[in-house]
């Protein structure tokens, strides 16, 4: 708590003056950052409605960039998601699955020997790759990191 107070410039018991507990504060922040990345992989996917790869390229610049610049996000999702209540976690997971689709379906674009369900797979795949930045050191520049998570994304989902 004190570390989410401090990201919004007060203390972490003055978040209770806002909120009705930790569950609302939870939602409160993943809900949205559920929508913006179901928002941001739709307009990615829009860009190149007749190029698959570089709609590719375009969603994974988009979430590592996401993944850097959100670390505490990713890993609040990791370890509250399963402790909200129901209605919003099942909220937050329709919306998760409809991201996952973009991706899918760029991916069986591009990869036409894939079935739906082994681009999910991958996808899947994709994003712990991605979001494994909470759990990376500061031993390497951002930029540098990024391009690594670019390129071994781009591999693990395309070979090359």
């Amino acid at each position: 708590m004190d570390d989410i107070g401090s990201a919004a410039g007060v203390t972490g018991p003055a978040l209770y003056h806002h909120f009705a507990g930790k569950e609302a504060m939870l939602v409160a922040a993943l809900i949205p950052v559920s929508e913006s990345l179901l928002e941001g992989g739709r307009e990615r996917v829009a860009r190149h409605p007749a190029e698959a790869e570089a709609a590719l390229a375009d969603l994974i610049d988009f979430h590592v960039d996401f993944a850097l610049a959100n670390p505490a996000v990713i890993a609040l999702h990791l370890h509250e998601l399963d402790r909200l209540p129901e209605e919003p976690r099942r909220q937050i997971r329709r919306l998760q699955r409809l991201y996952v689709e973009e991706w899918v379906g760029v991916l069986t674009l591009l990869r036409p020997e894939l079935q739906p369900a082994e681009a999910r797979v991958l996808a899947h795949a994709a994003f712990g790759l991605m979001n494994s930045t909470p759990f990376l050191g500061g031993e390497v520049e951002r930029r540098r990191r990024a391009d690594l998570l670019r390129d071994a994304t781009m591999h693990a989902l395309t070979g090359r």
